[in-house]
């Protein structure tokens, strides 16, 4: 089954919900070209949530996904968190910052029932998930109203764990992607594979659509993960450069610079495995830290030097997120590439059914 069929979208492309470059703009551009347009919900409050709701159910043509965290936040060490910001503390003398004044917090709050009562009366065509799923009830109440559950796995074992759990298709992410790893069952970094090595178990194993990302930068890719079972594709690097985003013109540098074959994991930003740009926080303390505290309670000592950086003009301390083929990246309009992502898949329509 392709995702025209399973998701009512006109082209097999899903644009990666991308929090922290992007809002509903980019969301709407690529529903009106014929793709699965995406929201990063994780970091929105209440209100903005809402707002954002209220356009995509009033402007989208198609079919559009919200996308959630289902992670647990552990309770914060407070050994740990002193170690980090000990760590912290000469970058933000240097900065001219006081360190004493950072509040602690997650960032990142995991979708929760409150969440979802908010967004049941916009019944959202699509919701899906990183770190998970919910419970049982959760997804059956979006189920219910006639909506798809997807749900990121980095592993073979996760993905039949949210076959189980009732996921509807599974987003098999490659090592190659940018922005947070979806791993849940295992942090363990050695289990992780790149795209095309997991695409093909992940379809052979699994009795629900696959959807391939990581890596997959253009046309060509699309239908290389499509010649390998997947039942579309999602792309979101590519996007970084579009007009819809909100990419930082720092970022947006980055992008197109040389620096930008040079990625990595990183925990530095949130506690989470996380691919991204080499900068130099991530140089210079992992890019893997073992001071960091988990996702995503590392965040808040963090973010204030990436604040102060990009006011002075530098991304020494900002999280450029990435996947190692930014190849595709192009500053063109999200609809024109969402076209050309499908360019060399066949319609449905020259498809025998």
């Amino acid at each position: 089954m392709r995702l025209e069929q399973l998701l009512g979208t006109q082209l097999p492309i899903i644009q990666a919900p991308m929090a922290g470059v992007q809002n509903s703009a980019l969301t709407l551009a690529v529903c009106g070209a014929g793709g699965l347009g995406s929201l990063p919900c994780a970091m929105l409050g209440a209100e903005a949530l809402q707002q954002e709701l209220r356009l995509l159910s009033e402007q989208a043509q198609g079919p559009w996904n919200l996308n959630f965290f289902a992670h647990s936040t552990r309770p914060e060490d407070a050994v740990r968190t002193q170690r980090w910001r000990t760590a912290l503390a000469p970058y933000y003398t240097e900065l001219g910052l006081d360190i004493n004044t950072v509040q602690p917090g997650a960032g990142r709050r995991p979708f929760d029932r409150e969440t979802l009562e908010l967004i049941a009366p916009f019944r959202p065509p699509v919701v899906s998930f990183h770190f998970g799923l919910p419970d049982a009830d959760v997804v059956d109440r979006i189920k219910g109203w006639g909506g798809k559950v997807l749900s990121t796995a980095t592993t073979l074992a996760e993905g039949k764990w949210l076959q189980a759990q009732g996921a509807d298709a599974v987003i098999a992410q490659g090592l190659e992607a940018g922005g947070h790893r979806g791993h849940f069952l295992s942090t363990d970094l050695s289990l992780q594979m790149g795209t095309f090595a997991l695409l093909p178990q992940m379809v052979a194993a699994l009795d629900i659509p696959v959807i391939a990302a990581g890596g997959i930068a253009d046309a060509s890719g699309v239908a290389a993960a499509m010649a390998l079972g997947a039942a579309g594709a999602q792309v979101g690097t590519a996007y970084l450069l579009c007009p819809e985003a909100t990419t930082t013109d720092l970022h947006r540098t980055a992008l197109k610079s040389k620096r930008a074959q040079h990625t990595a994991l990183t925990n530095v930003f949130s506690g989470g495995a996380a691919r991204g740009i080499v900068n130099r926080i991530m140089h210079e303390l992992g890019p893997m830290s073992e001071l960091a505290p988990p996702f995503p309670l590392a965040g808040s000592a963090s973010a204030p030097l990436r604040s102060a950086a990009e006011k002075a003009g530098s991304s020494d301390f900002s999280p450029l997120w990435s996947g190692q083929n930014n190849s595709g990246c192009k500053a063109i309009p999200a609809a024109d590439l969402t076209r050309e992502l499908a360019a060399k898949v066949p319609p449905m329509a020259s498809i025998k059914q």
